[in-house]
């Protein structure tokens, strides 16, 4: 289903991950629909590259903050930055994320699932939560529907969800470890803490007409997918892209969930693609919920 972008003149924007892949396309978009966007770019060469792709619009509605969003640091001073010069946010996608091979730690000591797939799209939307109320702001998390099955390769069987228990944990920098670790598992839970704080916070963010949604786009043909394709099948990786759906393709179900006036008011789902769709029982859990959002407090409290 495919929805025209409503005008969007005057209402504020944040990105995340609008550099590559979905990002660039719903950056651009939203800024022909006429938003002011900002974003955060660890890359210059690739901002460049996003500004080229927008065009002459981007000289006045694109605003590209240098920061690493896998770092805490980074992360605060992207949204001290934003939060000193607009005081409303109408919508913020939280699409940055990416997959790892292997088991890697951020500056802050923390698996780089959790710190760029999870703590990256809490810490903006925890931080930015004045702005988020004042515009009455739709929030849309891009998830992926490894959380409801962790296998690779589905030819049989069970699906096999992500799991998230949080029993014992004291610090974030306790999940994912390196001992047992298998990347495509540490992702899923990554997508799936952001499931889980995310519903949390859209019954808080209700009362201020704040939305919170996450989303599966589908399996988009991104950079990632080149290392979430198992090994037996790399040798036919390039049939295996061109049967996906394209960057553009994928972006327009955040964008529709953003921006379509069909979706004032719903808050609190998970979408694949258009459909709404159920996620695992624990990311309904209210004591993990509290418990996850206690660690992540914490984590950005550090």
């Amino acid at each position: 289903m495919t929805a025209a972008i409503p005008d969007l003149t005057g209402k504020v924007a944040v990105v995340t991950g609008a550099t590559g892949g979905m990002g660039r396309i719903i950056a651009a978009d939203l800024v022909r629909a006429g938003a002011h966007v900002l974003t955060v770019a660890r890359d210059p060469a690739r901002a460049h590259a996003l500004r080229a792709l927008i065009g002459a619009q981007a000289a006045n509605r694109l605003d590209v903050i240098p920061g690493d969003l896998s770092r805490r640091a980074d992360v605060v001073t992207a949204a001290k930055t934003i939060l000193d010069r607009h005081d409303r946010i109408h919508l913020l996608v939280n699409n940055a994320g990416a997959h790892f091979s292997e088991h890697r730690v951020s500056a802050d000591g923390v698996e780089l699932h959790i710190a760029l797939d999870y703590l990256a799209a809490y810490g903006l939307t925890t931080l930015l939560d004045a702005p988020l109320r004042r515009g009455r702001a739709r929030v849309v998390n891009v998830a992926s529907d490894t959380l409801n099955d962790t296998r690779q390769i589905k030819l049989a069987g069970k699906p096999r969800p992500a799991t998230l228990d949080l029993t014992g944990v004291d610090d974030l920098a306790e999940l994912n470890p390196a001992a047992g670790f298998a990347p495509f598992e540490a992702y899923a839970r990554a997508k799936l803490m952001t499931v889980t704080a995310g519903y949390a916070l859209a019954r808080d963010l209700a009362a201020d007409g704040v939305a919170v949604n996450a989303l599966h786009p589908g399996i988009v043909a991104t950079d990632i997918i080149d290392d979430l394709v198992p090994p037996l099948l790399r040798p036919v990786r390039t049939l295996i892209r061109r049967s996906l759906l394209t960057p553009a393709e994928g972006a327009q179900s955040a964008t529709r969930i953003a921006t379509d006036p069909t979706m004032a008011g719903v808050t609190g789902r998970y979408f694949s693609r258009d459909t709404e769709t159920s996620t695992p029982p624990v990311s309904h859990d209210p004591a993990t919920q509290r418990k996850l959002l206690a660690l992540s407090q914490n984590h950005f409290a550090g």
